[in-house]
């Protein structure tokens, strides 16, 4: 079982940045970020895998980037240039396989662990 957990959620004005971290138990092929508001089903924000391929949503192109340290088991989340829109609960996810082939998707059937969630509040 792996068990994720996220930080570095907080409150911002619109414009700002933030920089989402997630610690993994161990490793995992794919590491990606979610989120969702309320009223809203949860979408994929990005995916990495353990090359660092990496997918966005096209939502976030430009303004988030997704990254991995292989040694930490650790995922991050850079969120530049936030508006109210991005304003939503960002959970962490991991498929949980030891290899992989063909990189990874921001579908939630691909993820099988799944952290409590760090809230980001964007203010305009």
């Amino acid at each position: 079982q792996v068990q994720l957990v996220e930080s570095g959620g907080g409150s911002v004005q619109s414009g700002e940045s933030l920089k989402l971290s997630c610690a993994s138990s161990g490793y995992t092929y794919c590491l990606a970020w979610f989120r969702q508001s309320p009223g809203k089903e949860r979408e994929g924000v990005a995916a990495i895998d353990s090359d660092g391929s990496a997918t966005y949503a096209d939502s976030v192109k430009g303004r988030f980037t997704i990254s991995r340290d292989n040694s930490r088991n650790s995922v991050y989340l850079q969120v530049n240039s936030l508006k109210p829109e991005d304003a939503a609960m960002y959970y962490c996810a991991a498929d949980g396989a030891t290899s992989g082939l063909g990189g990874c998707t921001t579908e939630e059937y691909e993820y099988f662990h799944w952290g409590q969630g760090t809230q980001v509040t964007v203010s305009s």
